[in-house]
Parts: structure tokens; sequence; C-alpha cells
């Protein structure tokens, strides 16, 4: 009897112990943990064998130009992932392997569509690049180091200099075509310019007879690529939507079906008129919140004079590094004294400050974060106009609404423990990393962190801010409305300084975010905030457990970490289905 108790003892303790082990490996891997890392590896080699640059020469920078070659090598890699994919017994897998394989699946199935998209523009412009598969076969033995003939090679670039000029004058005769296929006939000019090039300073100079016939006439060679690079480009014509209509800023809207198609992606199950409607609402709270601060101050529902009372209360030059230490100090002090999330006493050491050059103030006329909390504000080199409008919209209330936003708990926490869990995910998203920073700003605002009018005055700046990018961006994207009218709708509804207006509109769309990027932050805080309903305030979890697990689970879309936090049994073919807003 004893040793039966002691066995089922010794197999419970075994059981506790496994199940303990189990509940630790997900918190740094999946089943789908392996072939994502091998993915990843595998993408990367093959884009730096099949570059158009020597990545040595560039350090270790890897041109984004892809190669027909290098196309269709990234398509099989696809290829043979999905059918990987396909064997894996998905219903016995736990819920983190399940999202990996969805997020997985669905990162394949799009580099596949986008790649597949290129080869159909490529198709279009393959007639402007008829020595193109000759350069490409002629360079092909520099890769193993073969040896070649100095003779022969030269007398190869020597037919292909004549094929070029002639290609010149051909397109001189050429109606002009869409710009994006001029761009690209462009691209991969200079893309054969890069392949011959590092061809050419493998051999000049090791090999005596390369570098005696084949100088000269590589130099004539690569002189008249890029005159045809040049001339191509200059044959685009812009799209209507695509003309500067005073503004100076002059962006590429994709139109409603792909941005359905983007949104579906991010597993956002709404349209872009009921994303429309939603920030409707949400402005329609701002207003009705601004108008309660705005006679709190004393000017009636004048909010625009409350407004301009909070612009004016910027500090002096030379001061608002200090300002912004002592605002990070007040929300990290709130933070813990509500014991909201748990802040490692690394990340509070290691953010640092910078300021931000006069160049970058044109398209971010505000701060930026992460590790590095980078300041907008006036320099010696700006006009007294610029000055004014960037102390303006930098003043401290304002401000106090994006410090916590931009270091802790908002993009430094976020990249600090993105370093730190599940590394393998590569599932980087604007909605988690925009819109868990601005959630923060509802549950500040929501726990009384604005201490006056004026503070809330400065938090709903922002809020509303928030809300007109939805509006402006859609409404650019769709062909609806111009950059100047996205200008004028900043600073008529939110009260923008017009240079800051004319800086966000132009970082929008001639920037590097994605179209979906300016509506992330109040859609994904608006998710965030909906999951915390769910969780927190149905007493499922605490506030700084749910906080402290979206920062373990890493960045993905948010309907996807309601999935891993309530355990939902989910299929293979999971499709966008959470209607989260219900205001």
């Amino acid at each position: 009897m004893k040793k039966s108790l002691s066995l089922f003892f010794c197999g419970l303790l075994s059981l506790t112990f496994l199940l303990a082990q189990s509940s630790s490996m997900y918190l740094q891997t999946s089943e789908m943990n392996h072939q994502m890392v091998q993915y990843t590896a595998d993408k990367g080699s093959i884009m730096r064998f099949y570059a158009t640059s020597n990545p040595m020469e560039f350090r270790g920078s890897v041109s984004g130009y892809n190669s027909p070659e290098r196309r269709q090598r990234l398509l099989q890699l696809i290829a043979d992932n999905l059918k990987q994919l396909e064997q894996v017994d998905f219903d016995k897998w736990n819920i983190n392997g399940k999202v990996d394989y969805i997020l997985f699946k669905r990162n394949l199935e799009d580099e596949q569509y986008k790649l597949q998209q290129e080869q159909k523009d490529y198709a279009q412009i393959t007639r402007f690049l008829p020595f193109s598969e000759r350069i490409y076969t002629l360079v092909k033995p520099r890769s193993r180091g073969i040896s070649v003939v100095g003779q022969d090679v030269a007398k190869e670039l020597n037919s292909i200099l004549k094929e070029v000029t002639q290609a010149n004058e051909k397109l001189k005769k050429e109606e002009g075509f869409e710009q994006n296929l001029a761009n690209l006939a462009a691209e991969s000019v200079k893309a054969l310019q890069g392949v011959l090039k590092s061809y050419y300073n493998f051999y000049n100079g090791y090999d005596p007879m390369f570098t005696w016939w084949v100088s000269k006439t590589y130099t004539s060679l690569d002189t008249d690529l890029e005159t045809y690079a040049k001339s191509l480009a200059g044959k685009g014509k812009p799209n209507p939507t695509q003309k500067d209509d005073g503004s100076g800023i002059i962006g590429n809207p994709i139109g409603r079906t792909e941005l359905i198609r983007q949104l579906k992606l991010e597993f956002i199950p709404y349209t872009p008129e009921e994303l429309t409607e939603i920030a409707n609402k949400e402005f329609a709270w701002c207003d009705a919140e601004l108008l309660k601060a705005s006679r709190e101050m004393g000017f009636g529902d004048t909010w625009k004079a409350a407004q301009e009372k909070v612009k004016n209360s910027f500090v002096a030059p030379g001061q608002q590094p200090q300002a912004m230490l002592d605002l990070y100090n007040q929300s990290v002090d709130f933070l813990k004294k509500n014991d909201l999330v748990t802040i490692s006493p690394i990340a509070e050491e290691t953010w640092r400050v910078n300021m931000m050059s006069p160049e970058r103030q044109l398209v971010s006329p505000f701060f930026l974060g992460g590790e590095t909390l980078i300041i907008s504000y006036p320099t010696n080199t700006m006009t007294y106009d610029e000055k004014m409008m960037s102390m303006r919209g930098n003043n401290p209330h304002f401000s106090r609404a994006t410090v916590h936003h931009e270091l802790i708990a908002g993009h430094h926490l976020q990249g600090f423990m993105n370093n730190r869990y599940k590394t393998y995910r590569n599932f980087e998203t604007p909605f988690w990393h925009e819109g868990n920073a601005l959630y923060w700003e509802f549950i500040l605002w929501d726990m009384k962190f604005p201490r006056s009018p004026e503070d809330r005055i400065g938090m709903l700046f922002w809020r509303m801010h928030r809300c007109a990018r939805i509006i402006f961006s859609l409404n650019y994207h769709t062909g609806q409305w111009t950059p100047q009218q996205c200008i004028d709708f900043l600073v008529d509804r939110v009260g923008h300084e017009r240079a800051n207006a004319e800086g966000e509109v132009r970082r929008s769309f001639t920037g590097s975010y994605g179209p979906l990027y300016q509506l992330a932050y109040m859609v994904g805080g608006l998710q965030f905030y909906a999951l915390k309903k769910e969780l927190v305030e149905t007493k499922k979890m605490s506030y700084k457990q749910y906080h402290d697990a979206i920062l373990q689970e890493n960045a993905m879309p948010i309907e996807l970490l309601r999935a891993i936090l309530t355990n939902q049994n989910l299929k293979r073919d999971f499709k966008t289905q959470w209607r989260f807003y219900d205001k």
C-alpha cells in the first residue's frame, strides 16, 4: 500500500513537473518555432546570394530589388514551406503553435502574392531590357570565382553596350507609361549595373588579362546603363491621383480593394466606411470632453481659444529635455503606484535621449521614441514662425500624453520585451506597436493621470489626432481627398499648427509607412481596450497580468493575441471575425 501511494505521488509530482515545464516552454517557443526560424535563415541566405549588389561592399546591407532569378528562388522557398505546413498535425497543437501556424502561413501567402504581382509588373517592362539575360548569364561564374577569359568578356560587354545604345534610341520614340512601371524598369537597369559592378570589382586588378581587356568597355557600359535608367524613369506618367495639388506632397493612393485586402491581413473585419464611422464616433466623444475642459478653463464652448492657451504654455528654448524627463518620471511613478505592468530595472536604466535635426522635423514635427527618445524642438537655424510652431506644438500638456507612449509603457518597453520573449515571431504590425502605445493613453485617462483641464486638452489633442488619422488616410487612399484637404482637416478639426499638419501628412504618404499605419493607432488601441474589458473587467486577469501577457507574446495582430489569452479552439482556415467595437 505504502509503495503504491509512493508511486502515485511520484507520478503526480512528475506530471506537475511536466506541466510546469510545458507552461514554461511556451513562454519562449511553440511547435512552429523550428520551421519559422529555418525559413527566416533560408530566406536571408537566398536574399544575400542572389543580391544585385555585393553585401560585402555595402557593410552587409542587401538590395531589396529582386532579380528574376531571386524572385523565382523565393517563390520556390515559399512553396516548399507551404507544402511543409500541410503535413503538420494542427489540431493536436497548443494554442501558441496554432496561432504561429496561422500567422506564418499568412505571411508566406502575402509574400507569395507580392512576388507574383512583382512578376506581372516585370513582364510588362522586359521589352525595355533585351540585354538583361545576357548580363545575368555573363556574371554567373563570379559567384564561385570561376576563371574567365578577359578578351571574351570584353567582346560580350561591347556587344551588350551596342544593344543598350539601341534600346536608348528606341526609347526616345516611346510614349510615356505608368510611373510605377517606369520606376521598376529604371530599378531593373540599376540592378544590372549592380551585378556588373560586383563582377568587375571581383576580377579587376586580380586577373591581369581581365583588367587589360575589360576596363574601358565596362566603364562605357556602366555610363550608358546609368543614362538609360534615368531615361526610363523620365518616361513615367503619374496617375491623376498622384498629381501635386499645391501641397508638394505626392503619394500613391492604393484604392479601396487593396485597403480591404490589407485589413484582412491584419485581421480587421471592418470596411473602410465602417472604420470611418468608428472614427467619427470617437471624435464625438473627444468633442464632448474637450468642451468640458474648455468650460473649466473659462472659455465656454470656444475650445480653440482654450487650446490656444495650452499651446502657449511651451517651455523656453533649451528646457525641453528637462521638461520631458519630468513627464517621464511622473508617468513611470504612476504606473508603479497603480501596479499596472512589470518594468525591468534595465529597461528604466538604458533608454537614451537625442535632439531631432531640423531636416527630420519637416516630416516628424513631434518627438519619436523607442530605446531613444528623439525630441523635436526648434534650433537656431529655423525661422521665427517655424520656431513658434515647433514650441507650441510640443508644449508640456500635449507631451503629457505621449512621453509614456514613446518610452514606458509604450515603445521602449515594447522593444525591450520583444527582444526577450518569443523572438522568433516575425509578425510585426502597427496595430500592436502603435495600438498598444495608444491604449496606454486610454488607460491613463481613465485613471485620472491628467491633473488639470489643460492636461486633458493636451491628451485630447492626440486622441482627436488619432481619430483624424483614420479619416484622412482612408479618404486619401480611396481617392476622395487630396493631401491638401488632409492638411486642412488636421488644422481645422484637430487644431494642428499648419507646418506640423504638413509634416504629418507628408510623413503619412511619402515616408516609409504603409497605407494602414496611420489608422492602426486608434483601431489597435480600441482592440486592446476591448480585450481589457473582456479579461480585466471580468476579473479573469489583473491589469498587471494582462499587460505583462501582451508584452510576453511579442507583436502580432490583436485578434490572434486574444485567441491565445482566451485559449480559443482555432481551425487551420481561421478568418477574422472579432467585431471589437460596440459603442
